[in-house]
């Protein structure tokens, strides 16, 4: 009981802090729709399991060991940000509207966004491994372990879909959408810097 505890007040702390994945949801529910903003956090959701899997098979800890593998990760994660930021910046005002021909195609990206952000994101790949090490015991059974990581995988989708719901809310998005250019701007931004901050970590000794 008191692992659960432990694992349930860290993720829930951890899940709510602002990062990429939120500015992702946010800018995805608020820009493009409700149903872009869930699947981005299911996307994210997904992303987790990455995490979450090769940490029981023990390559989290390779991860942690390896100083040069886990700076390849932020360099990745990093770049990813950064690309992902210049494209919001670059893009038109009208690309957040989609006609239903599209919607499949924008369904589908946002996804996979949701997915490589948090896949790539060091910081989700050093909570879960950190979390796994401090306090999953050795007497831990797989089956309780695999709970471990089925809660922090609900933790955040639960969580980002609810920020999605709240971003995408009528009264809330009319207003914000007359405003779309610059909000795409801000989230760019925010991405950039995010990335730019991971790359900058990368570099220190």
């Amino acid at each position: 009981m008191t692992e659960w505890i432990a694992v349930i007040t860290i993720t829930l702390l951890a899940v709510i802090s602002p990062g990429a994945d939120f500015a992702l949801v946010s800018r995805n529910s608020l820009l493009l729709s409700r149903r872009a903003g869930v699947l981005t956090a299911l996307g994210i959701g997904l992303g987790v399991l990455i995490h979450v899997g090769y940490t029981l098979l023990g390559v989290g800890l390779l991860l942690q060991q390896s100083t040069g593998l886990f700076n390849a990760l932020k360099m990745a994660g990093a770049a990813y940000l950064i690309y992902l930021g210049v494209k919001m910046l670059l893009s038109k005002p009208d690309s957040a509207t989609h006609s239903d021909a599209q919607k499949p195609a924008a369904d589908g990206a946002a996804l996979r966004t949701g997915l490589l952000t948090n896949a790539l994101n060091p910081k989700t790949a050093v909570f879960i491994v950190s979390l796994f090490m401090q306090v999953v015991q050795p007497s831990t059974g797989l089956a309780t372990q695999l709970g471990y990581g089925a809660f922090i995988t609900v933790a955040h989708v639960g969580w980002f879909a609810v920020v999605a719901l709240c971003f995408s809310a009528g009264p809330v998005r009319d207003r914000l959408l007359a405003a779309r250019r610059w909000i795409d701007r801000m989230f760019g931004g925010l991405l950039i810097g995010f990335g730019t901050l991971l790359a900058l970590a990368s570099q220190r000794p």
